[in-house]
């Protein structure tokens, strides 16, 4: 596998600005190598501050969650493979057309500028359970439509999936050895859940098969930041 993982901690950047976001950087300094730069700070601050990370040596998931016509996140997936992020995020609800798009345009911009984008499909955002699903027309049950977009998300040539780590032991069974599995909704023990629904401690998400975990608030609202991602970190070397 080509894929190196690092401390396998994703420190989201959940930040309305540049201005938090370098503040929490520098609070943070090098207890991560990995960051998550979603919706709200690309909405605000634009590709420039991903370029800006990227060169700064921050490896980069960029939460976009990508879902559109297939043309169109083609050519979306190619402008983010240009800013030097690692992974892109797209919704495998998409579909199987769309999934392969963007899985193409990746690999079409690593040829021809270098550098690797991996595409990873979304299941079933964490802040959704069983009520929700039913709410919005979705077939479960969820931990059936999360297998379901899974193998989708294989078929199509994605380079993992974005799920809950109760789900991460089924997914682990059921993709390729290298497929990678990110789980957000990680919380270290006695954190409070947020809004999230399905959350599981690092020591459980990795125990359970999760390659990635992705920890925002926990980091972010710490008095501590770098010492809070140190300590999840460490949790995650032991099941390495």
């Amino acid at each position: 596998m080509d894929f190196d993982p690092g401390s396998r901690l994703i420190a989201a950047l959940d930040v309305p600005d540049r201005v938090s976001a370098d503040d929490l950087l520098t609070r943070l300094g090098d207890a991560v190598d990995w960051v998550k730069l979603g919706l709200e700070l690309f909405v605000a601050e634009g590709p420039g501050l991903v370029r800006d990370l990227a060169s700064a040596g921050r490896r980069i998931m960029l939460d976009l969650k990508l879902h559109d016509i297939p043309a169109t996140v083609s050519r979306a997936t190619a402008r983010a493979a240009a800013l030097g992020a690692e992974l892109l995020t797209v919704h495998a609800s998409g579909g199987e057309a769309m999934l392969r798009a963007a899985c193409e345009a990746a690999k079409v911009a690593e040829e021809a500028h270098g550098g690797r984008l991996r595409i990873l499909a979304v299941t079933v955002l964490t802040s959704l359970d069983e009520a929700d699903l039913v709410a919005t027309g979705a077939a479960g049950p969820l931990d059936s439509l999360v297998a379901r977009r899974a193998e989708l998300a294989v078929t199509a040539g994605c380079d993992g999936v974005v799920a809950s780590p109760h789900e991460a032991a089924r997914l682990r069974a059921l993709v390729p050895e290298h497929f990678l599995i990110v789980t957000p909704g990680v919380r270290p023990s006695g954190a409070d859940a947020n809004d999230q629904k399905r959350v599981m401690t690092p020591t459980a998400a990795r125990a359970a098969g999760a390659d990635l975990v992705v920890c925002g608030r926990p980091i972010r609202d710490a008095a501590d930041p770098a010492a809070a991602a140190r300590a999840i970190a460490a949790e995650l070397a032991e099941r390495s």
